[in-house]
């Protein structure tokens, strides 16, 4: 027999974090998350990502031998994420760009396409704002920054008569 059970999504996710406090404080009063459930005994926290019930991210302290960096993408509307530059900015929090694209400019991966753009919690776990663009995939262009995807679109709607 083969049957498959095939997922719609990735309802939760968990990091290991030195400080539950810290930690909390980042996600709650930095990101914004919703927080949904602690556990003080067992030294977790929930909070929900989007609509509540919807996905969730657990948060466990442990020592800090046992904290193994990780890396996921909350995804946001394109408009969110042309705003997220600035509204990371107010918070302090530092994002950064691995392709060579100008500080602030977000990154098209071209493959899927999507944009995107990273910092870091706390405990140096890899974040992003990903957002999923309408045009077709150009896996040809690779990592490049969103203006100059727009760039070639112009060019390439003007050319069909767009």
């Amino acid at each position: 027999m083969n049957h498959w059970v095939e997922p719609s999504g990735i309802y939760e996710t968990h990091l290991h974090v030195r400080d539950l406090k810290t930690s909390v404080a980042f996600y709650r009063d930095q990101l914004g998350l919703t927080l949904c459930y602690t556990e003080p005994k067992r030294k977790l926290a929930f909070f929900w990502v989007g609509q509540a019930r919807q996905q969730c991210l657990g948060l466990w302290e442990k020592p800090a031998d046992q904290i193994v960096r990780s890396h996921f993408a909350f995804s946001v509307s394109l408009r969110d994420l042309e705003k997220a530059p600035a509204f990371l900015d107010e918070r302090g929090i530092a994002y950064r760009d691995f392709f060579g694209n100008p500080r602030g400019e977000p990154t098209v991966h071209s493959w899927v396409p999507n944009v995107s753009l990273y910092f870091e919690d706390p405990d140096g776990h890899s974040l992003e704002y990903i957002a999923l663009l309408p045009e077709g995939p150009r896996p040809e262009l690779g990592a490049i920054p969103l203006s100059r995807w727009r760039e070639l679109h112009r060019q390439t709607g003007e050319q069909r008569g767009v």
